[in-house]
């Protein structure tokens, strides 16, 4: 009989639950109140959790969930801790480096994970939990599901590989994505590539059960438990026309170009589009569109350590209230207003000397955090 070693010390005081049922390692966020967003805390417990089983024999196979909400709609995770990148920022607090090195960390871990990684993106997976899902050797997505990548909305870029994973989606949805923040249920991120398998959300509790109280033999035997479970591809929402005037936009070579040839169109979906794109940062939208061409040739590791340098230099570059990034957050989560003062304010005022500093890295290679990653 084998002896499992006693889990990790967890350091998130309950915002992580962990334990093996099992030859399953089970981990649920347990951060309901604020969606299930990342906290420094949870990155922590979650990267040690998983560099635990992975050398566990027991363990075959991991499953991570987030914890529900009582009469309220799900969310498995619906990004990072935003209030804390905020506050960080003001204050000089050195924890908002050390969130991102660790943070870029796990979702490397998480893309080249020895076990089978599930992960139920049941409701809301947004940001970090797209970047703690991606990964995964199956992403199921449920009724519920809406998946986003929307860090343009606060100043921000698609990070934590999203540079990655968004530039192999299909045609130019990547870009797409990527700049609007467009959200997508479960049948568009099959079809996009975002996901895998679609379960009922009401039989995610039953899933968990099968894969707990059965023996797992092989990664291929724990896999099949979830796809057995699996609905039918429901019809994709994002049309052909759709697709077609995505590629055809968002293939323009730059961001002015997009935004001319959006502008051209004249029907209703590409009016939205611009209408979406006029309220996004002009200068972060212009970063966003050069990372996202840049990681389709990239490394996974190599497009992490590219967005380690770029998230450095929304807090530096500019810093304190004058960041794109927290002037995003202060709009939308802090102050609430709605109305971020950006700068520059317009598409056409955005000038390339503007971008050019953002892919400059401030380490040498040798002394960059996230240089071991391979």
């Amino acid at each position: 009989m084998t002896t499992l070693r006693p889990l990790p010390a967890l350091v998130s005081q309950g915002q992580v639950l962990a334990e093996v049922r099992g030859a399953l390692g089970l981990v649920t966020l347990n951060r309901a109140p604020a969606l299930n967003a990342l906290s420094l805390p949870m990155i922590r417990d979650l990267t040690a959790l998983l560099l635990h089983w992975r050398d566990e024999d027991a363990v075959k196979a991991v499953l991570v969930r987030g914890a529900g909400r009582e009469g309220k709609a799900p969310a498995f995770c619906a990004g990072g801790d935003i209030r804390f990148f905020h506050q960080a920022a003001l204050e000089g607090d050195a924890r908002l480096e050390d969130f991102f090195t660790e943070e870029y960390a796990l979702n490397h871990l998480i893309h080249g994970y020895a076990k089978p990684y599930i992960a139920l993106m049941d409701g809301i997976c947004m940001g970090g939990g797209m970047g703690i899902s991606q990964g995964a050797a199956l992403r199921v997505v449920t009724e519920h599901s809406k998946l986003a990548m929307p860090e343009t909305h606060i100043g921000l870029f698609p990070d934590v590989g999203g540079g990655w994973f968004l530039a192999r989606c299909p045609g130019r949805t990547g870009e797409y994505l990527a700049l609007t923040g467009q959200v997508l249920g479960a049948a568009d991120a099959i079809a996009l590539d975002l996901a895998d398998v679609t379960v009922a959300s009401a039989e995610l509790p039953a899933l968990v059960e099968a894969l707990a109280d059965q023996p797992i033999e092989s990664p291929e035997q724990a896999l099949a438990v979830v796809r057995a479970r699996s609905l039918a591809p429901a019809a994709a929402r994002l049309g052909s026309d759709e697709r077609a005037a995505i590629d055809r936009h968002f293939a323009a070579p730059s961001l002015q170009a997009i935004v001319d040839s959006l502008a051209a169109d004249g029907g209703d979906w590409a009016r939205a589009t611009l209408d979406a794109l006029r309220q996004r940062s002009p200068l972060m939208l212009a970063v966003t569109l050069e990372l996202v061409r840049r990681a389709r040739t990239m490394t996974l590791a190599d497009d992490l350590r590219l967005e380690r340098d770029l998230v450095r230099h929304c807090f530096q570059l500019r810093r304190g209230a004058a960041s794109e990034t927290v002037e995003g957050i202060r709009a939308l989560a802090i102050d609430k207003d709605h109305a971020p003062r950006w700068s520059p304010a317009r598409i056409e005022d955005l000038a390339p000397e503007m971008v050019a500093p953002f892919f400059r890295s401030p380490w040498p290679a040798f002394a960059h955090p996230l240089r071991d990653l391979v």
